[in-house]
């Protein structure tokens, strides 16, 4: 079968740049409205998207008073959007550092049930030092104690998800049975951080397990990724370091067991979309100029753990010295690295760097014509950068009707990305095989009688 490109819509305020929610173009419905959510759900849908997504932040921005956030809890907010939608993928984002694995096992296993197989969770250990104040204020985790705890909580959700065969329910009324109970386990884990018993208390959920997402690019991140993740996405400013990524992530999957083609690479791109690229250079410009300097080096310190660039004048070229070593910051080290990789290469001064960010804080940002955003996308897909991208309109929902309306067609005839939805399930978009269960084992169950014996 030809590869065929997939596409996410990233749904975030009022749009991907930071001064979206001043601008004419953008939603006037509050963030808290949920119907605001159901529409986008539903434009994605219309325009045969995979997937939509929702990031998630354990804490207030301290730049609040001039930059509005999605402020509803995603999790919640994908319950509504699978009952007002039929067929795009739902993903939501939550924090293995800050959320007990029983819990968050039993939450995505009902979204996928309510979802009928459209459940995927964007897996995060959270870096935020304000996050850390709101869950026991013992301090920030560091980077490396994140993905150490990160790798026990994939472990103990992964064999929730597992403990009931996917024929346990008989649910038969003539014989009053309702379950096999030798095809329902506890998982028993003991472990350095997590003590459950198992087995989680719902039927195991149509697409076996919720599909896995990722966002981290530090060395440690694309490690875990190479694990586990299903859907992988990713921040850069540059084709060659996507290229580089590319590759990276895929032998690593390779080098974990995993079959590459399984472990799909979605960057984000921020476009602005005109009939003519002079008024998409325009109205890049006049969303700019709604800006805030200082909102941005605000976002810039909290993306540098808290660093205070206020020394730092907005119109001298910045160096790399002008920032943090990233081995020492215990924020999101991969993004870290996207912004001095940016500095290193281009050399713009405080204000072009903020500016830059402004767009999308460290995703590609481009405007264009119809056809230029397409050309962009088909040269990533064909030329080992991208399986797809997660799409980060910068006005929300105008120019996700522009992208919908004029990207996606031309994408369309050039034989790229479907004209129909040909499953019903996100695995079945994403083109992802259903995971394999310890039920289907047989040296499992002695084990398995043992265990339900001792129940």
């Amino acid at each position: 079968m030809k590869r065929q490109l997939h596409l996410n819509l990233f749904m975030h305020s009022r749009g991907h740049h930071e001064a979206s929610w001043r601008h004419p173009d953008s939603s006037p419905l509050p963030l808290t409205d949920i119907r605001y959510y159901q529409d986008l759900a539903q434009r994605a849908e219309a325009a045969l998207f995979d997937s939509i997504f929702l990031a998630d932040q354990l804490a207030l921005g301290g730049d609040v008073a001039q930059a509005p956030r999605t402020w509803l809890e995603p999790i919640t907010v994908l319950a509504a959007l699978a009952v007002s939608t039929s067929r795009v993928g739902l993903i939501a984002t939550a924090s293995t550092t800050y959320t007990e694995p029983f819990n968050l096992a039993r939450q995505f296993a009902s979204i996928d049930h309510i979802s009928n197989g459209r459940a995927a969770w964007n897996i995060v250990t959270s870096w935020l030092a304000t996050a850390a104040e709101n869950y026991g204020g013992a301090g920030q985790v560091s980077h490396a104690d994140r993905y150490t705890r990160g790798e026990e909580f994939m472990e103990v959700v992964k064999a929730l998800w597992d403990s009931w065969a996917t024929d346990a329910v008989v649910d038969n009324r003539a014989s009053g049975i309702y379950a096999r109970r030798e095809r329902i386990r506890p998982i028993n884990h003991r472990g350095d951080f997590y003590t459950v018993g198992g087995p989680l208390n719902m039927p195991r959920c149509p697409q076996g397990r919720p599909v896995l997402v990722q966002a981290g690019s530090s060395d440690t991140g694309r490690r875990f990724a190479a694990r586990h993740a299903e859907a992988v996405f990713t921040a850069h400013m540059a084709k060659a370091t996507a290229q580089e990524f590319y590759a990276d992530l895929k032998r690593l999957a390779a080098e974990e067991g995993r079959a590459p083609e399984h472990v799909l690479i979605l960057p984000g791109l921020s476009p602005m979309i005109a009939p003519t690229e002079a008024e998409a250079q325009r109205m890049v410009r006049e969303v700019n100029e709604l800006t805030d300097p200082e909102v941005g080096r605000k976002r810039l310190s909290g993306r540098f753990g808290g660093h205070d660039f206020s020394h730092l004048p907005l119109d001298r070229p910045l160096t790399p010295q002008d920032f943090p070593d990233p081995d020492t910051v215990e924020a999101a080290r991969s993004r870290t690295e996207v912004i001095l990789n940016l500095v290193r290469r281009d050399k713009p001064t405080l204000r072009q760097l903020l500016g830059y960010l402004a767009g999308a804080r460290g995703h590609f940002v481009t405007a264009g014509t119809p056809e230029q955003i397409a050309d962009l996308i088909e040269d990533w897909f064909t030329d080992g950068a991208a399986d797809g991208f997660n799409i980060m309109p910068p006005l929300l929902p105008a120019q996700l009707e522009v992208f919908s309306a004029e990207v996606i067609p031309i994408l369309q005839r050039r034989g790229l990305f479907r004209t129909e939805y040909q499953g019903t399930t996100l695995r079945e978009h994403y083109g992802l095989p259903l995971p394999a269960s310890v039920f289907d084992d047989p040296s499992w169950v002695p084990e398995l009688m043992e265990a339900v014996a001792g129940v």
